[in-house]
């Protein structure tokens, strides 16, 4: 993989900074790609570059076949953060992800330190019950089993399916086609026991989200030994559109926010 591509296709820089001091890489969800991110280019500061992690299969890297499992896309990931980041040493970096991409950053902070690299400043994870839990009932949304309907009619109701996409037949195909193959990955997902980070994690979750677990600060204090901050916001799996439209707003900062040692 040369440099060019990698900053191409699939870790994506919509407004290059090349004096800024940090870098914020997100990773995504099931489903999803670069663009629910890109807005926040407007929230964060000149001092903080946007870089997204694009998965194969999609945008730039359409081309390239879907990742077959977890552990697949994870080295995938992993290999793409280590390299953006060696490309400017003296930059700090924190890691996002939400829902999936929760526990794909995670994993990535966990193989990164495996690997002796360098790790990032801070772990934001967003909408994700603790990974060590593995993929329980709760975490199944949605479903692979879901019919074509319910999964479209979940993509329009979280933003995922734009009116030009649904109202395309070919479209709404490769859209489905995505989907299941996220929901693949993410059902492929076993936690490796007693495995922790050292980066400190800031959780955020939304206050009426079905999907986490009333003990979801006490089950991610075990896998964040480096320190744990939970923010709890309004909302459900993707907060409301005002809450996820500033959400880097929230990154560290807050008065709803409780610690954990």
């Amino acid at each position: 993989m040369t440099v060019q591509r990698l900053q191409d296709t699939t870790v994506v820089r919509p407004l290059p900074r090349p004096d800024a001091t940090r870098t914020m890489l997100c990773l995504g969800f099931c489903g999803g790609g670069t663009g629910p991110f890109r807005p926040w280019l407007d929230v964060l500061g000149e001092d903080t570059e946007l870089a997204l992690l694009c998965y194969p299969g999609r945008e730039g890297r359409f081309a390239e076949d879907f990742a077959p499992d977890w552990d697949a896309l994870a080295e995938d990931a992993t290999d793409a953060v280590a390299l953006a980041m060696a490309e400017a040493p003296d930059r700090a970096f924190q890691l996002f992800g939400h829902s999936m991409g929760g526990w794909m950053a995670f994993d990535v902070a966990v193989r990164l330190a495996e690997r002796g690299a360098p790790l990032p400043e801070g772990l934001i994870v967003s909408a994700c019950n603790a990974p060590d839990r593995g993929v329980t009932e709760r975490d199944r949304f949605p479903r692979i089993e879901d019919t074509e309907g319910r999964l479209l009619e979940w993509m329009r109701t979280t933003g995922l399916l734009p009116a030009h996409a649904a109202d395309d037949p070919d479209l709404r195909e490769m859209a489905v086609e995505l989907m299941r193959a996220d929901i693949t990955v993410r059902d492929s997902y076993r936690p490796r026991p007693g495995v922790t980070t050292t980066v400190p994690v800031h959780l955020l979750h939304g206050e009426d989200d079905e999907v986490i677990e009333p003990s979801v600060a006490e089950e991610w204090a075990r896998c964040a030994t480096g320190g744990l901050t939970v923010t709890a916001l309004p909302g459900t799996h993707f907060y409301t559109r005002t809450v996820w439209a500033e959400l880097p707003r929230h990154f560290g900062t807050g008065t709803d926010e409780e610690e954990h040692a």
